[in-house]
């Protein structure tokens, strides 16, 4: 078994969390969310974003807003609807109860 196909297996799984949590502060477009998610040590290429933000707007937990740039393009922002926070809120008491389990699991 190959370490790093575990490693991106963890990553992939928490990437949709940690994206709902960075647009729960601020309305983001891609550029952005890939850069925060970088600063955080989560690396993710467009070709991996791009579906899944389409696939949560598809799903209604996401809108976007499109606003014009002086620096380019207009850029597509995306926020959270009422319905994605309500998501969130599972996601995060899901994450809370598997960290705590890890944590215990570790401690034994």
């Amino acid at each position: 078994m190959k370490l790093d196909n575990t490693k991106a297996q963890m990553r992939k799984g928490i990437l949709e969390y940690c994206v709902l949590l960075l647009l729960s502060k601020r309305p983001l477009y891609a550029s952005e969310l890939i850069q925060e998610l970088k600063n955080a040590k989560l690396i993710i290429v467009e070709g991996t974003l791009y579906p899944l933000l389409t696939r949560l707007k598809n799903a209604g937990l996401l809108d976007y807003q499109w606003q014009e740039s002086q620096q380019g393009p207009p850029r597509k922002y995306y926020t959270l609807t009422d319905s994605g926070n309500i998501f969130l809120q599972g996601l995060e008491e899901s994450w809370t109860e598997l960290s705590n389990t890890v944590n215990n699991i570790k401690k034994l």
